[in-house]
């Protein structure tokens, strides 16, 4: 069974196969096939529970695994079907709703400095029907005055988990749960993490975006905003 996740990640922009890239130069520890700093993992190489694994995260077809997290997650195939499966059911079986769920996914993208999961989720939350003034406020780093209520305390209740000490006040969880429920903002909670993780493991590789995927976020610098 295919991945909810990643099929968004990849159909969105319909990515090309594995190894085109034509439009922008690689850096030179990025492999030409993977678009990372790791080779591709090919299902003929795994042995038959390495192939189950391979099958239930990228689908039977091919031989090749998807790009981006997919494919570095075949470097631990123990953790890459539970990682997997964590993004599907957040993905489908949350109450926080379509909308909330890409919020949820762009803010850690853009704390994490994360141009692969920004490009596919500003993607996505488009197609949701996110605002483009939210986009914008988490991508520029903007105050959140003016939006929404519930997208703004889901903004800076994000930015307090990754910013400065990482702590949530009262207040603010008081308020997420007054908006949210209390399954909603554990949801958001989760979902943030989730996407923390994956971000971390793009910037680990060094992914870079597919050829004809036109990168959406602005990349801060050392000694810019937030990571002064």
């Amino acid at each position: 069974m295919k991945s909810a996740v990643w099929v968004l990640l990849l159909s969105i922009a319909a990515a090309p196969p594995a190894g085109a890239q034509a439009s922008r130069p690689l850096p030179a520890d990025v492999n030409a096939q993977s678009n990372s700093r790791l080779p591709l993992i090919l299902k003929d190489s795994l042995d038959d529970e390495g192939r189950r694994v391979f099958e239930a995260i990228n689908g039977k077809d091919g031989n090749t695994p998807r790009l981006g997290p997919p494919a570095s997650s075949m470097y631990s195939l123990a953790a890459a079907e539970p990682y997997d499966r964590l993004n599907q059911l957040l993905r489908n079986t949350n109450v926080i709703g379509p909308q909330f769920f890409e919020i949820s996914t762009l803010v850690p993208a853009r704390e994490f400095n994360q141009q692969y999961e920004w490009t596919a989720h500003e993607r996505g939350a488009r197609r949701v029907g996110v605002a483009q003034e939210v986009i914008d406020v988490i991508k520029h780093d903007r105050a959140t005055s003016g939006l929404p209520e519930k997208e703004a305390t889901a903004i800076e209740f994000g930015r307090a988990l990754l910013r400065g000490n990482r702590q949530v006040p009262p207040e603010l969880f008081a308020k997420m749960v007054a908006l949210f429920g209390e399954r909603g903002t554990i949801e958001i909670t989760m979902v943030m993490g989730d996407y923390a993780m994956t971000a971390m493991l793009l910037n680990a590789v060094n992914q870079q975006l597919p050829s004809d995927w036109e990168p959406l976020l602005p990349i801060r610098q050392k000694g810019e905003g937030v990571l002064q």
